[in-house]
């Protein structure tokens, strides 16, 4: 199994998560390409202290970007939505 670390890439903050955190209490994050439910799981509960009930894992195809007459793609990733259990949060912002 990986490090949490290398599990974990980073949070998605855009407008739809968001609002899945506030109304829903589902996370979003960009994860390892290579990773799994369970190695999703065990590191969001690792990491932030909390209880996970429900992880959800999508693939998110490369879009094609053009530079002028040259052609090339956007990197290929993997976002997890985690929902935890009631009563449990994660403070992505650091505020207190």
């Amino acid at each position: 199994m990986a490090h949490i670390t290398d599990v974990l890439k980073k949070p998605v903050l855009t407008e739809k998560s968001l609002l899945l955190q506030q109304n829903e209490n589902k996370y979003t994050f960009d994860v390892d390409v290579n990773t799994n439910k369970t190695e999703v799981k065990v590191a969001v509960e690792k990491m932030f202290d909390v209880k996970v009930e429900k992880v959800n894992i999508m693939n998110v195809k490369p879009k094609t970007k053009r530079m002028g007459r040259y052609v090339g793609k956007t990197n290929r990733r993997k976002k997890a939505i985690v929902k935890l259990k009631e009563g449990y949060s994660i403070d992505l912002f650091g505020e207190e």
